[in-house]
């Protein structure tokens, strides 16, 4: 039993993940001394106790051994200063975090839906230096510095728009395919312009600039949502997948 501020071993091993031997070994080595011992031996530990626990913890995440995090914990000036430490860093760790998921998931929709890939995509959250050999061998020098400027220029909520646009219009597409509409009608057409507006507004890519993309790519494009079968899932089959190939040649034929 533990009181209101107090709790027992198994509970601290419980609450954190850990084990009581662990817990034991903090003792040992004078880490994490309990706040008290029992009568019957059992340890105790208050929130203090638990604050400092919390330290250890999270210094284990960064990697530090158990006789750094004990000079750390030493050369600390208060829990509070440290913490505030910690926050500050679990804060920027959560913001790339965020930054690689949303890369990820932008490139698997990609490569479900055959659209081009982007190298300031792909690596946002990474560092980018560590990757730009290789996506200057791909892409080319010139595609991923003004894709490289051009996103960094983007505040996150800028971003985040600009994903989510990308994410409508490939959910909009498959809405047309399902709903049977003619791939010449007013709504598959309108469909195709904002394709072509969206490939238009990405620098670095084909089809990126002011002039958008050329009849070349744009048909190209379209021909490859229906080339692999994988792509074509993501608009209902090879039927939806022929649909928006469809709607986008003929925007090609008519506009480009």
């Amino acid at each position: 039993m533990h009181t209101e501020l107090e709790w027992s071993i198994q509970d601290v091993a419980r609450l954190t993940g850990t084990t009581s031997r662990t817990l034991r070994h903090y003792d040992d080595i004078g880490l994490l001394e309990p706040t008290r011992v029992g009568g019957n031996g059992y340890r105790y530990y208050d929130t203090d106790a638990l604050t400092r626990l919390q330290r250890i913890l999270l210094l284990r995440e960064l990697g530090l051994g158990l006789p750094a995090i004990a000079e750390v914990l030493a050369g600390a000036r208060s829990n509070d200063d440290a913490l505030d430490t910690h926050l500050r860093w679990l804060q920027q760790e959560k913001l790339r975090i965020d930054r690689q998921i949303n890369s990820v998931q932008t490139t698997i929709l990609k490569l479900k839906g055959g659209e081009q890939l982007m190298a300031e995509e792909m690596f946002d959250g990474f560092d980018h230096t560590q990757y730009r050999d290789e996506v200057e061998q791909r892409w080319g020098k010139d595609a991923y510095a003004r894709s490289d400027s051009w996103w960094r220029s983007m505040s996150d909520a800028e971003k985040k728009e600009w994903q989510q646009r990308a994410q409508t219009l490939g959910a909009d597409w498959q809405a047309a395919a399902q709903q049977g509409l003619a791939a010449d009608s007013d709504e598959a057409q309108a469909l195709a312009q904002r394709q072509f507006d969206w490939l238009r507004g990405i620098p670095g890519t084909p089809g990126g600039g002011t002039t958008g993309p050329t009849k070349e790519y744009f048909v190209g494009l379209a021909e490859m949502y229906v080339a692999d079968e994988r792509f074509g899932a993501n608009y209902g089959g090879v039927e939806g997948a022929s649909f928006v190939r469809d709607a986008m040649t003929v925007y090609a034929e008519r506009n480009l």
